[in-house]
């Protein structure tokens, strides 16, 4: 089935004259990272001619982290970036058509679906893969939004420059908080591991490290009642130990590792998605309730959120997307 004339190659006549004219292409990914990357590698070897908008974190999460060694065909690791990097001019190379740009609302009730990018450009495809990843949570205190990049970071490896010799404290149970407090000790002087519980959520081999980091203070059932600080910034957290006991530490960085939303909520008027926002889709596939509509990598992934997992997820809808396109 024909929904559209197929674009021109020339890359001048197949950018739209004006914002107000739609744009028509055969595949469209919205969302970088490892799953939205792979996903346009594929797509694009397939001649699908897809189009990438990056999203407002190009990359994904991963351009925030350091040393990642557990993605295959790196023997002596990576950092994020690099790996992201990399991933970016692969697809490049096979033709795929990477932009600026965010999804802002979009339309799946029809068999073409459109896609506003920015509030301003529109875009039609049949096939639509979803790359959009998951963003940090925070903890919803009134004094954590207002120390928000004043001490207070969802990012340690982005931040955790400005704290050498400084402590630092963060919060979380799993291999993120785990992950996030080995890196600031190579940094910070000390480093505090706010756990709400009495036990860690981390795989062992992040709790082993952990224990062998001399400069990692374990604070467990402890919870966050307060952050300190003043118009220079953050220098001291409020804990309540077991349900009672207030605590003072004496910190400069605030580091919050305790999950991921979902960036959905653009998408909920027409996806399935799960209690907390993932989009839900259909088992051993990246079909979602939407014919010609693909979910990838962290959006629809709540259980094992992996750098490879994401890639190998990206392939999957391009796979699917290619299917779906040759059946019309």
């Amino acid at each position: 089935m024909e929904f559209f004339k197929p674009l021109s190659t020339n890359t001048n006549e197949s950018q739209p004259k004006n914002n107000s004219e739609i744009e028509q292409t055969k595949c469209l990914i919205i969302g970088s990272g490892p799953a939205g990357y792979t996903a346009a590698i594929y797509a694009a070897r397939a001649n699908l001619k897809p189009i990438l908008y990056e999203g407002l974190q190009p990359g994904g999460q991963l351009t925030t982290t350091t040393e990642v060694d557990n993605f295959p065909g790196y023997p002596e690791g990576v950092t994020g970036p690099v790996l992201m990097e990399n991933l970016k001019q692969q697809a490049l190379r096979f033709g795929t058509d990477i932009r600026s740009g965010y999804a802002t609302s979009v339309d799946f009730s029809k068999q073409l679906h459109t896609v506003v990018i920015d509030n301003e450009k529109t875009i039609q495809s049949p096939a639509v893969i979803i790359a959009t990843g998951a963003t940090a949570k925070y903890l919803g205190l009134e004094s954590e939004n207002k120390y928000k990049g004043l001490g207070v970071s969802g990012c340690a490896t982005c931040d955790g420059f400005f704290y050498r010799n400084q402590d630092v404290a963060v919060v979380g149970g799993g291999d993120t908080a785990a992950e996030e407090a080995t890196y600031l000790a190579g940094i910070a002087r000390k480093v505090y591991l706010i756990i709400r519980k009495d036990y860690m959520r981390a795989s062992k081999p992040m709790q082993e490290r952990v224990a062998k980091t001399k400069n990692i203070e374990i604070l467990y059932e402890h919870q966050t009642k307060e952050i300190l600080g003043d118009e220079n910034g953050v220098h001291g957290a409020l804990l309540i130990k077991k349900g009672k006991e207030e605590v003072k530490i004496d910190i400069s960085g605030f580091f919050l590792a305790i999950g991921h939303t979902p960036n959905t909520v653009v998408f909920k008027d027409f996806l399935k998605l799960d209690e907390t926002g993932y989009i839900i889709t259909t088992p051993g596939t990246s079909k979602t309730n939407i014919q010609g509509v693909f979910a990838c990598g962290d959006v629809q992934d709540p259980h094992y959120r992996q750098a490879i997992t994401a890639a190998g997820s990206g392939c999957i809808a391009a796979l699917d997307a290619e299917r779906y396109l040759g059946n019309l």
